[in-house]
């Protein structure tokens, strides 16, 4: 029995490192060890097995052990929740959902935000106000992430007052936060309040992070602000000290393009020290064939597809 226990310590541990490296091959290893050491029908190691294949975006093989297992406590709900909605499987996610609500399960404070991914990721906004009543009922109104995945699926679902009302409410703000707000208002049109948003965010002291940035870069690119879109890529490294990344080119490229300066938009990209990825040539490609720049979508062609494809 000792032996027994040992194992299934051992082997626990093991797994919780598997998952947090989402090494597949040596969750493999470890499942048919504990196969082979009679403890892979444990409850405890069923569920690490459970979350692991999870952690690792392994849902088939999670929720068939999920199915098997007698123990189904709320972490487990959580991890396929939340593994679904990271991997944009909404309607999955909200299904183990409601199986967690049917079974009676408790939620806790890392439920609910992946739900809300999941309802603002389908466009949900009436299930979404449920879940943010459920958010409200269960004492988690001020918790950050779940205030914040609250602005997000309210925002995404287009309802903006309802964004900007949880963003009002939230006694203490992070750069998520903001941004996801910001995102919102450029996702639907609202410019002029994304940069009120971003300098009042600069003026309250909150660290401004890569993903604020994108937003800002965003919304000049689609308002057409090219000289604000310049001085806004300009702050990345001068002002805030960041490596501009590949989204923060991606958006000038694009904006660069839309105004018709496509030969600035080839320029930018050549200087860019990391590798450019396929979004990049694309959104490059994408704006030689509305100016009809055909060697120069040749190229970015080239680069997207390996060939010619234009």
């Amino acid at each position: 029995m000792a032996a027994k226990g040992n194992a299934i310590t051992l082997y626990a541990a093991l797994l919780d490192a598997s998952s947090s490296t989402k090494d597949l091959q040596k969750l493999r290893k470890l499942h048919a060890q504990t196969i082979i050491q009679g403890i892979a029908s444990h409850g405890f190691i069923r569920a690490k097995l459970v979350s692991s294949y999870a952690a690792s975006a392994r849902m088939h093989e999670a929720t068939l052990l999920f199915s098997f297992t007698n123990h189904q406590p709320t972490f487990l709900y959580n991890s396929l929740i939340r593994s679904y909605a990271s991997l944009n499987q909404f309607s999955e996610s909200l299904s183990i959902f409601r199986l967690m609500v049917l079974a009676l399960k408790p939620i806790d404070r890392y439920t609910l935000p992946a739900v809300l991914k999941s309802c603002a990721g389908l466009s949900a906004l009436r299930l979404g106000k449920q879940v943010h009543a459920a958010v409200l009922g269960s004492g988690y109104a001020f918790d950050m992430a779940n205030s914040n995945a609250t602005i997000t699926m309210y925002a995404k679902c287009g309802d903006l007052d309802g964004a900007k009302k949880m963003f009002d409410k939230m006694p203490v703000r992070n750069e998520v936060s903001w941004s996801a707000m910001m995102a919102g208002y450029g996702m639907h049109g609202k410019y002029s309040e994304v940069f009120v948003l971003f300098e009042r965010m600069v003026e309250s002291g909150i660290r401004v992070d890569g993903v604020t940035l994108t937003s800002v870069l965003m919304a000049c690119s689609h308002a057409g602000l090219v000289e604000k879109g310049r001085e806004y890529f300009g702050m990345v490294e001068g002002k805030f000290g960041l490596r501009p990344s590949i989204e923060h080119y991606t958006c000038m490229v694009d904006m660069l393009g839309r105004a018709g300066l496509v030969e600035e938009a080839e320029e930018l990209i050549k200087g860019i020290e990391m590798e450019p990825d396929d979004a990049l040539w694309r959104a490059l490609l994408g704006t030689c064939r509305i100016h009809g720049k055909v060697e120069m979508a040749e190229r970015a062609a080239e680069k997207v597809y390996g060939k010619m494809a234009i």
